[in-house]
């Protein structure tokens, strides 16, 4: 039993971690609290049992493509607004390092509750996990003009609040916090860290898959107008909290139908509101106005793409559509003709979806991290998850490091993305790593600076006789830089040195490559400087024939997505 500030709770003893489940940070956000900030809940008496996970915020199914690879548990309840945590030792005196956990599912799915998000391997392993829930979609990020901007940011920013007031009762220290996300979690993560509020509530962060970045006012306003027209109702908070929530959730889905993080289209996302989110959270981060001492820990997987694609059959669409489909990815990136090309030279074996799919990847995923790399040069670690899924046709696609991460392989719902027999290794050595950082920060290879180190795992497509040739560096843990697949789990945990590593493993699980992906970065680098000098001034016929031919361009571009959306029938995470 743990006092909250709210009210005590009673948790669970389960492998000898103290578990707490659905605790309360925030008031049911519903009646006259829907489409509002949070606001505290409501003290109760005696104990509350938290024994099981709380109520989930509404949200819709994914669709059967995504199912066979994604779990998302639904909860019944209006009391949505809860959070678990995992502790090792709920006592005051144990000032534990934590880490809280936001999840990801494009701001519209996903939750606390997802098997693959159990904490407690990294409690097994001394840490206090946390992880929460927040409104999703448009309950939490519709734009409307009588209602604050961003409630499920608020929320998150409430529950890290709230970390901040009660986890040393739950064993943890609040001044070694690091916050942590994956995805639309991992954005969530940006806009957090940059947030003048958030200041002084965490020390390190973690960002998996997903960039500091606000989206477009007019893009999330143009999702609410549509489904306010199917609804025929205003486009108003007050006229969206009159509607049933099935009803709109089913809006929701089906006006998102169309939409991709790879092709685009109507979305829900963190906007600038002169608040919370003053300015655009990558460009506060890299300018160094906030959050200057924080550690980061950054990266990707190598074929993030795959899953967007994969489901549904769209990869081979795309390839049979070839030069529509890179006409399509152009729009979408908002470059022009001599990048695709750069990255045909780089890749000649490539096929179309390949190519599509590592463009998009590049130009709204590594690129804005790069240059947070970049930004914090000393103080960043970067990771390229390598492993491939053994599902047909996957890869090492955007999501599948989370099994490894949390340990949590064995789950059905790992298995559900990784196949049957994934490597206990690799989530040995990724999880510690994790945990590493969250103790130290950092997680066991050389800081970001000129040489560009990227720490890779799994990477099965490297053979011993590449590996000849990488420096075997020693961190503060004592391990070496290559870690093998026959090493035994204690001594990728403990970093003991009287356990040797296999001779011959299969497969490194990680070793520190220099200048990955520097060549594909580069075309974007010059890309930008070319569209900024084909923006300098000219003579007035010249500036009018550019703006003309311009003008053509974007609109034969967007032409060819809005064919390659049809074409491929997509359904946005």
């Amino acid at each position: 039993m743990v006092r909250t500030p709210y009210g005590a709770v009673r948790g669970r003893h389960e492998d000898g971690i103290a578990v707490f489940r659905g605790i309360p940070y925030a008031a049911p956000p519903f009646g006259p609290l829907r489409f509002r900030p949070p606001v505290p809940p409501e003290r109760w008496d005696g104990t509350r049992d938290a024994g099981a996970f709380g109520p989930t915020p509404p949200k819709p199914p994914y669709s059967e493509a995504f199912a066979r690879y994604l779990s998302d548990p639904v909860v019944a309840g209006d009391d949505c607004l809860n959070l678990n945590v995992w502790t090792p030792d709920a006592s005051p005196s144990a000032r534990l390092p934590v880490l809280v956990w936001l999840h990801g599912g494009a701001l519209t799915r996903g939750s606390s509750a997802v098997p693959v998000y159990d904490g407690g391997k990294f409690a097994r392993d001394g840490i206090v996990f946390v992880s929460i829930n927040y409104r999703l979609g448009v309950e939490g990020y519709g734009l409307f003009p009588d209602a604050p901007a961003n409630p499920g940011l608020r929320d998150q920013l409430a529950a890290l609040e709230w970390v901040h007031r009660a986890i040393g009762a739950f064993g943890g220290d609040p001044d070694s916090v690091t916050l942590a996300g994956q995805s639309a979690g991992a954005i969530s993560v940006g806009a957090l860290i940059a947030a003048p509020q958030a200041q002084g509530l965490f020390r390190r962060a973690v960002l998996q898959s997903g960039p500091p970045e606000a989206f477009e006012r007019d893009k999330v306003r143009r999702m609410v107008r549509r489904m306010a027209n199917r609804l025929k109702i205003p486009a108003t908070a007050e006229a969206f909290a009159d509607v049933d929530r099935d009803l709109l959730l089913r809006t929701q889905a089906e006006v998102g139908r169309l939409s991709s993080p790879v092709l685009g289209g109507p979305a829900f996302g963190i906007v600038v509101d002169g608040d919370l989110v003053p300015r655009d959270p990558l460009q506060a981060l890299v300018d160094g106005d906030v959050a200057r001492g924080a550690d980061l820990l950054l990266g990707w997987t190598r074929d993030e793409y795959r899953l967007w694609l994969a489901p549904g059959g769209l990869l081979e669409r795309v390839d049979r559509m070839g030069p529509v489909a890179l006409a399509g990815a152009m729009a979408r990136c908002h470059c022009g003709p001599e990048v695709p090309r750069g990255y045909r030279a780089l890749h000649p074996e490539a096929g179309t979806a390949e190519l599509v799919g590592q463009m998009v990847t590049d130009r709204l995923l590594r690129l804005p991290l790069r240059h947070l790399a970049d930004a914090r040069s000393g103080s960043s670690y970067v990771y390229e998850f390598a492993w491939p899924s053994l599902r047909l046709g996957l890869g090492a696609c955007h999501a599948l490091e989370l099994g490894f991460v949390f340990d949590t392989g064995e789950s059905p719902e790992s298995a559900k993305l990784a196949g049957d027999g994934a490597p206990q290794a690799l989530a040995d050595t990724m999880h510690q790593a994790w945990t590493r950082f969250v103790r130290s920060g950092s997680p066991g290879w050389e800081a970001w600076d000129e040489a560009h180190p990227v720490r890779v795992f799994g990477d099965v497509g490297r053979g011993r006789e590449e590996l000849d040739g990488v420096q075997r560096e020693a961190d503060d843990g004592g391990e070496a830089a290559l870690d093998g697949v026959g090493a035994p789990a204690d001594a990728l945990r403990t970093g003991r040195e009287d356990v040797p590593h296999a001779v011959e493993p299969m497969a490194p699980m990680a070793y520190t490559a220099y200048g990955l992906r520097d060549p594909e970065l580069a075309l974007w680098t010059a890309a930008e400087a070319g569209a900024a000098a084909a923006d300098e001034p000219v003579d007035g016929t010249a500036a009018r024939d550019a703006s003309r031919g311009r003008a053509a361009r974007r609109a034969e571009l967007r032409s060819a997505v809005r064919r390659l959306r049809r074409a491929g029938g997509v359904r946005g995470r």
